[in-house]
């Protein structure tokens, strides 16, 4: 027996179809126009982003190849490539931030009840960030060379530093001695034993790995200081400036 359907029934398939072959076009020419479309841009491309690194040593400024890195590859090569971008975030971060802001601290006053074993109780301000790490590469870099290193880098260190200018040239300098260590690191001597109350007892390449560490690990508190302060931080500019050499 037929079924016998009332002529609503036909009139709410028809508006069925109706609506389907409307949603299925709309769905064709939003995929065509998606198609069309620039694509969304590559990590390194976007503004407010880490620059990726560079071998400015390369001719023309052609980032060598993993293979071609591998040829002529280092122990110093290696530790110098990681060192040389934790260089720039730190010091690119020290000229960045106004010299009225170098005694900016956060949480002020919040953490004056702390007895921490390494360190001042407060949160330390900008300038005391920067003088720590200052002194604490002067402190590896004599490590590296049997000396005796600065006391009390964990507390400001002995450095009478005190202005901006005069802290970005104590940084300044103190990268250059622990890249000249860094740089001295081969096959035959990274694994050294080195002694030294800062990140000792430990080996050369050890206390190498402790250096880059120790300014990445500084830098990632510096930029909230630059954050909170209204400053993008240099290293996450889509044009980040080239570093001064003289102040």
């Amino acid at each position: 027996m037929r079924p016998n359907y009332p002529f609503s029934a036909y009139l709410s398939l028809l508006a069925l179809a109706i609506v389907m072959l409307a949603a299925i076009s709309f769905a064709n020419q939003s995929a065509d126009g998606q198609s069309s479309q620039p694509p969304f841009p590559a990590q390194s491309q976007r503004p407010d982003q880490t620059k990726p690194l560079e071998d400015k040593d390369s001719p023309n400024g052609h980032e060598p190849t993993a293979a071609e890195m591998s040829q002529k590859e280092t122990v110093a090569s290696a530790l110098l490539r990681g060192l040389h971008y934790q260089e720039y975030e730190v010091r690119s971060a020290a000229e960045a931030m106004p010299e009225g802001k170098y005694g900016y601290r956060p949480a002020e006053g919040r953490f004056k009840n702390e007895q921490p074993q390494f360190g001042p109780a407060e949160v330390r301000t900008f300038a005391e960030q920067i003088k720590h790490v200052a002194c604490s590469n002067f402190a590896f870099a004599a490590e590296f060379e049997s000396q005796k290193p600065p006391e009390g880098c964990d507390k400001g260190g002995p450095s009478p530093a005190k202005t901006k200018k005069e802290l970005l040239i104590y940084l300044r300098d103190s990268f250059a001695a622990i890249r000249k260590s860094l740089g001295a690191i081969d096959a035959k001597n990274m694994f050294d034993p080195i002694e030294g109350p800062y990140a000792g007892p430990n080996t050369r390449l050890g206390l190498a790995t402790v250096v880059v560490w120790h300014a990445a690990d500084h830098y990632g508190q510096l930029l909230l200081y630059l954050r909170l302060n209204g400053i993008v931080p240099p290293a996450s500019r889509a044009k980040p400036p080239e570093l001064h050499e003289t102040y």
